[in-house]
């Protein structure tokens, strides 16, 4: 039998909304603990422009 981890991140997904990842982390018998964005950046001709932004949740493994 495997342990699941205490803590697991949970990243939005491209094309899967906020809901369904929220779905997707109770699902799999986690709640939620924290979230945090981080944005993701590409350069184009020297510049640093923002191109998408990633939302992860903090998944605790309800007891």
């Amino acid at each position: 039998m495997s342990a699941k981890k205490k803590t697991v991140w949970f990243e939005v997904e491209e094309g899967e909304g906020i809901t369904d990842c929220l779905q997707r982390l109770a699902d799999a018998g986690y709640s939620v603990a924290g979230r945090k964005e981080e944005p993701i950046f590409e350069e184009v001709d020297g510049q640093y422009i923002p191109i998408r932004q990633v939302i992860k949740f903090k998944g605790v493994l309800s007891e």
